[in-house]
């Protein structure tokens, strides 16, 4: 059985290649300045992810929330550090922020369900 995480990736994944398809030169610096403005730099790409969550629920944008939640967890950030950054952003976007903070709630449950599935059990 599918999650919306999973139909979120697919078709992610699925329309990012269709518009790599395209032969526009605007879009494709703005595709390679997005990806760069998250590697290392006097921010390490870790901190630019947890930035991104925030700005993404402050301008309530529940595809980047679950793109940003997808490399965070990655990242290796908790839950409380999530959470501890997802009040920030309610704080600075107010109560318009909370069906967007449900949704990233949810999508952080979905990452872990996930996680477990496909983590190991550790022999006893």
């Amino acid at each position: 059985m599918s999650t919306r995480l999973d139909e979120f990736c697919s078709y992610r994944t699925r329309m990012n290649d269709r518009i790599a398809e395209i032969d526009h030169l605007g879009i494709k610096r703005f595709f390679n300045l997005d990806g760069s403005a998250y590697h290392d730099g006097a921010l390490d790409s870790k901190t630019k992810e947890l930035l991104g969550l925030v700005i993404s629920t402050v301008l309530r944008c529940n595809d980047c929330i679950d793109y940003h939640l997808i490399q965070c967890t990655e990242a290796g950030w908790s839950d409380e550090e999530l959470y501890d950054a997802l009040n920030v952003a309610l704080i600075v976007g107010g109560s318009i922020v909370i069906p967007h903070l449900r949704h990233a709630v949810e999508t952080i449950d979905l990452i872990r369900l996930e996680n477990r599935k496909t983590t190991p059990a550790k022999p006893r």
